[in-house]
């Protein structure tokens, strides 16, 4: 018999379902940032407003005291990225994740990151963060006494790659912008990761994603080359196919609503896992809008979802203590989404610009 089809609405569904999106959930900080795989934190406020937008109570302050208290850790994990993810999700996933921040390190430097002496660069620098944390530009510096002559920022990149770092609090806390210390997992967790195990990273992304391709499990992983070490699992999954006839891999006994089931309007902030989880993104990005969504130089903008799907963007500019919410709509709105969207974008914006005294959403063009 076949693997029974999902549609793209199906798929949409299950999706939201399990990001925490059809309807915002009562869970812990530590339980949603499970349940989600992590949030991507290539800049650090974007991970309030995801958890703002997915729970029921959230205040920036918890977040940031999970991190102080090293229950939360911001680290490069998935596709060598900044993410958020619990201590423990670090501690479990770092090891199996280690192949592709290799990659990333050749993709990205070429030649300037071949040949280095990954034995020594790894041990100085280990000395180096764990007697104090110390931001990238020290420990570039301290990599040039190591190996001189060689590009200062693939150096930086390969311990990055082969030594498990974390950022210290408060670099990447609400409000800090980019500048960050680091030290190793081993000094601020008390341990080195556990050995790797495809098998744990697989079902928590089917968990957070699913159902999902073995191409989708690859793209948001940055791992390469999955197809025969996933082949074995797919008798503890559940098989099913997209519209287009594509394998898709589930656990079993996950919730699926069904394309018909209500989806609010939501604000998701820039960088967000939901549109950058999926080789194949339309089951919530539509392929006419990506250009829209994803520009330059990596940058995924804040959207907005209607019914479901990708159906805008928006930002938030302040000028002394007037605070602006803009909405750039793809499409012309229906009534009452438009007027849900402003509703909850002035909730947005005061969760955003609790300092302002002035609080304006509008519409591109109005």
């Amino acid at each position: 018999m076949p693997p029974p089809t999902l549609t793209r609405r199906d798929l949409n569904r299950a999706t939201l379902a399990r990001q925490l999106l059809l309807q915002r959930s009562p869970l812990s900080i530590i339980e949603a940032v499970e349940q989600v795989a992590g949030l991507q934190a290539q800049i650090p406020n974007p991970p309030y407003i995801g958890l703002w937008t997915r729970l029921e109570t959230f205040q920036r302050d918890d977040l940031t005291r999970l991190m102080e208290a090293r229950q939360i850790v911001r680290a490069a994990m998935m596709r060598s990225t900044l993410h958020l993810v619990t201590a423990e999700d670090h501690q479990r996933w770092r090891s199996t994740l280690q192949a592709a921040l290799v990659r990333a390190l050749g993709a990205f430097f070429g030649q300037r990151g071949k040949g280095l002496d990954i034995e020594a660069l790894v041990e100085a620098a280990r000395e180096y963060l764990e007697a104090e944390p110390r931001s990238t530009g020290d420990l570039s510096k301290r990599l040039l006494e190591v190996q001189p002559g060689r590009d200062k920022d693939a150096l930086a990149y390969a311990v990055r790659a082969y030594l498990p770092l974390v950022q210290v609090p408060p670099g990447g806390t609400w409000g800090t912008g980019s500048a960050a210390t680091y030290t190793t997992a081993r000094a601020w967790l008390g341990g080195d990761p556990q050995p790797d195990d495809v098998r744990e990273l697989l079902w928590r992304y089917l968990r957070a994603f699913g159902p999902a391709s073995v191409k989708d499990f690859q793209f948001w992983s940055g791992l390469v080359k999955m197809g025969d070490v996933i082949e074995p699992l797919k008798n503890e999954l559940v098989i099913y196919r997209d519209e287009q006839g594509r394998e898709l891999l589930d656990l079993p006994g996950m919730p699926l609503p069904g394309g018909d089931a209500p989806a609010p309007l939501r604000f998701i902030p820039e960088y967000d896992n939901l549109l950058i989880a999926h080789d194949d993104r339309t089951r919530v990005l539509a392929d006419e809008d990506y250009s829209k969504v994803f520009l330059s130089a990596g940058r995924v903008l804040g959207t907005i979802l209607v019914d479901g799907f990708v159906s805008g963007i928006w930002k938030v500019g302040r000028e002394k203590k007037a605070a602006t919410l803009v909405i750039e709509p793809f499409r012309p709105l229906a009534p009452d989404d438009r007027a849900g969207l402003a509703a909850e974008g002035e909730r947005l914006l005061h969760f955003i610009e609790d300092k302002a005294t002035d609080y304006t959403v509008r519409f591109g063009g109005s």
